[in-house]
């Protein structure tokens, strides 16, 4: 899917992942998964990048023992158990966690920086792997801010995954701007160094530290984030 919206044009773009850079991470948001899941408080404990010595499986991925599907692939099952059901899917994991409340799971620094960016004029755009296949279109539509992406283009329609470079370039077609104009913001090193290989601005997106991420990435478009 690629969308794009009329409105006020500038000659500078923020393009952003949306999972985990513009939501918070599945790890943040354990008492909102086991609120819309039925589950106890406290039920979900692994915590990956915020708690790496209490998470043995995340440890794992990061000596690239596993990759991040099967992290991810495991939780789903896990989590599926706990309701006696079988979960395969990581979109069955998303969408039933998190679709009852946007509002909940967007992260309070993507607030800031994307009407810090929308106040100042800066274009704003969404380039993700997977915003329609684990959200589901209905959550988009509710997503708080989403009416001030004048792009998004989702590789669950072009199905052009990042770090592919045709990824980038059909975002910034799409902006019509050229990539020095632009800055990309992704929390995947793989995709950071997709967006390197075609000369894109980039910042790799720390979640453990989300506010000086948005702040270095507006600082590159020329803005200063108030708070940050």
């Amino acid at each position: 899917m690629t969308k794009t919206l009329t409105g006020t044009r500038s000659d500078k773009a923020l393009i952003l992942d949306f999972g985990g850079v513009v939501t918070r991470t599945l790890f943040e948001t354990h008492d909102v998964t086991e609120r819309a899941l039925g589950l106890a408080p406290g039920t979900l404990t692994w915590r990956g990048p915020f708690d790496p010595a209490t998470d043995p499986l995340w440890t794992a991925m990061q000596r690239r023992e596993i990759t991040e599907r099967d992290y991810w692939t495991t939780r789903t099952r896990e989590v599926g158990k706990l309701l006696g059901e079988d979960w395969s899917d990581m979109k069955t994991f998303v969408q039933r966690a998190r679709g009852a409340e946007p509002e909940l799971v967007l992260r309070p620094e993507a607030r800031e920086a994307i009407l810090t960016a929308h106040r100042a004029g800066i274009r704003l755009a969404i380039l993700s792997n997977e915003l329609d296949l684990f959200y589901g279109v209905a959550f988009r539509e509710r997503f708080p801010l989403i009416e001030h992406f004048e792009t998004i283009v989702d590789a669950t329609y072009t199905h052009i995954l990042k770090p592919d470079p045709r990824a980038y370039e059909l975002v910034l077609s799409q902006l019509n701007l050229p990539r020095e104009a632009c800055v990309f913001v992704d929390d995947q090193l793989k995709n950071t160094e997709g967006a390197r290989a075609v000369g894109l601005p980039h910042v790799h997106f720390d979640v453990t530290r989300p506010a000086e991420s948005y702040a270095r990435a507006l600082r590159m478009l020329g803005l200063e984030q108030t708070g940050a």
